[in-house]
């Protein structure tokens, strides 16, 4: 007699331990799931609604600065600890773990212009108004009494023959770079400059080194010029003229011929080094000139403020931001940073506060277990899909913004119609070829120089 009966491999079905998920068969052939399109566009609809429902971007508020704040800086090695210079002078020295400052030094005679670390994060630099070069040593300023700053004393001072602007360290080097009416290289172990460039202009207000190619060096100058510098050429080897000053100039850390400047004429520029004749990209959306940029370590994203009172976050290929953070009390932001773990952002605004913010509004900061993980994954996939749908891009892009913002976004809005609406009508009454076409990315950049 055959008996036939039913065969089951328990490792099909069976879970290995009690955290795993349930094994459940699925048949994976879309014609059995005609709805499944639908069902995905729901839930990704849904995923966006809930994620500008938990946009709640603001950490921390550091207060303590009695003047309004000039500089910023991150620790190269330690994610929690940052520095800020103000312009009575003092310098402070801040763990973002407690959230509170542990040491306060009084740097300067007048306001700080520039502070910066060296690659090993155990001492750090800084500039001001009254001409000097300070060395201070950080260890000691995070081991001192926080209520005797006047026994901590700079490891040298050098006196500049000039007004300094700006500075910044090389990296895997001993040698800096320090900008005023030209740029200059420094050593640690000297009292004068091993070297100085100059090209014809009257100052220099900032200076940035390439983290990835370590002997190329930008700054920006008063003839509204963006300057390239190689510190084995024996001048500067490229610049290019802008139709209005760049306040200041960020690599991207993972593409070392790439930097952004951010200008005064309300937008930000994105240059490859290879070609200043026309940026890459033009990014929008400030309402006025934009005062400081900071790429993201993963060089795929960074961050401007302005004397808009707001920051804006930037994808690095979009032209407009993804996000815009802006409290009450936050004035014109002087400077910002991006956290090097990728998940904070850091700003500076000239009301004497520091902000902490997430670098994405509605990100969970807290533990996550596996599937929960598996869940922002699958909804973070779901919301990349349906981007482009009406509902969808509605609602991710939506902002209450301030009453400020949303006047002069719309002033500028009417500006540029009324701009296009002239040029079409002067191409229309015009003889063909009279009137060109000028792209967007090139209106700015006035001419290049080599």
């Amino acid at each position: 007699m055959k008996v036939k009966v039913i065969s089951r491999n328990p490792d099909e079905y069976l879970r290995e331990t009690k955290d795993s998920i349930h094994v459940l068969p699925r048949n994976i052939d879309p014609a059995l799931h005609p709805f499944e399109g639908p069902r995905e566009y729901v839930r990704a609809l849904n995923a966006t609604k809930l994620e500008r429902v938990f946009a709640k971007p603001f950490v921390a508020n550091l207060d303590g600065h009695k003047d309004g704040i000039s500089c910023l800086t991150k620790h190269p090695t330690k994610l929690a600890t940052i520095i800020s210079g103000a312009y009575d002078g003092e310098v402070k020295l801040w763990s973002l773990t407690s959230q509170s400052c542990i040491q306060t030094i009084q740097a300067h005679d007048g306001h700080v212009r520039d502070v910066c670390f060296l690659p090993d994060g155990s001492r750090f630099l800084s500039v001001g108004i009254d001409s000097t070069i300070k060395t201070w040593s950080a260890s000691c300023l995070e081991s001192c009494d926080a209520d005797a700053p006047s026994s901590i004393v700079p490891l040298s001072t050098i006196i500049s023959k000039s007004v300094i602007s700006s500075i910044s360290h090389q990296r895997k080097s001993n040698i800096f770079a320090t900008c005023g009416d030209q740029c200059q290289l420094w050593e640690h172990e000297r009292n004068e400059p091993i070297r100085a460039f100059s090209w014809n202009v009257d100052s220099l207000h900032h200076v940035a080194f390439n983290p990835i190619d370590k002997h190329i060096l930008a700054s920006c100058a008063s003839d509204r010029s963006i300057i390239l510098y190689d510190t084995r050429a024996t001048g500067p080897i490229r610049k290019v003229v802008m139709s209005l000053r760049s306040n200041q100039v960020s690599w991207n850390p993972m593409e070392a011929f790439v930097f952004t400047a951010a200008n005064e004429d309300f937008n930000l520029y994105s240059y490859d080094v290879r070609k200043l004749s026309s940026p890459l990209f033009v990014h929008k959306d400030m309402t006025s000139a934009v005062t400081s940029v900071d790429y993201s370590p993963t060089g795929k994203e960074f961050v401007a403020g302005g004397y808009d009172k707001s920051l804006r976050l930037y994808n690095a290929h979009q032209g407009h931001s993804r996000d815009i953070y802006h409290t009450k009390r936050m004035q014109h932001v002087t400077h910002t940073v991006w956290s090097l773990d990728n998940k904070y952002v850091i700003s500076a605004s000239d009301e004497m506060n520091l902000r902490v913010w997430k670098a994405h509004a509605s990100e969970n900061l807290g533990y996550m277990n596996t599937k929960q993980r598996q869940a922002v994954h699958y909804t973070e996939a779901l919301k990349a899909k349906y981007a482009s749908h009406p509902q969808v891009r509605r609602i991710a892009r939506h902002r209450q913004v301030p009453r400020h913002i949303y006047n002069a976004a719309n002033e500028h809005r009417s500006m540029r119609n009324k701009v296009t609406r002239k040029e079409a009508n002067k191409r229309k009454h015009s003889k063909p070829g009279t009137v060109p076409y000028v792209a967007e990315r090139t209106k700015a950049v006035v001419k290049e120089m080599e």
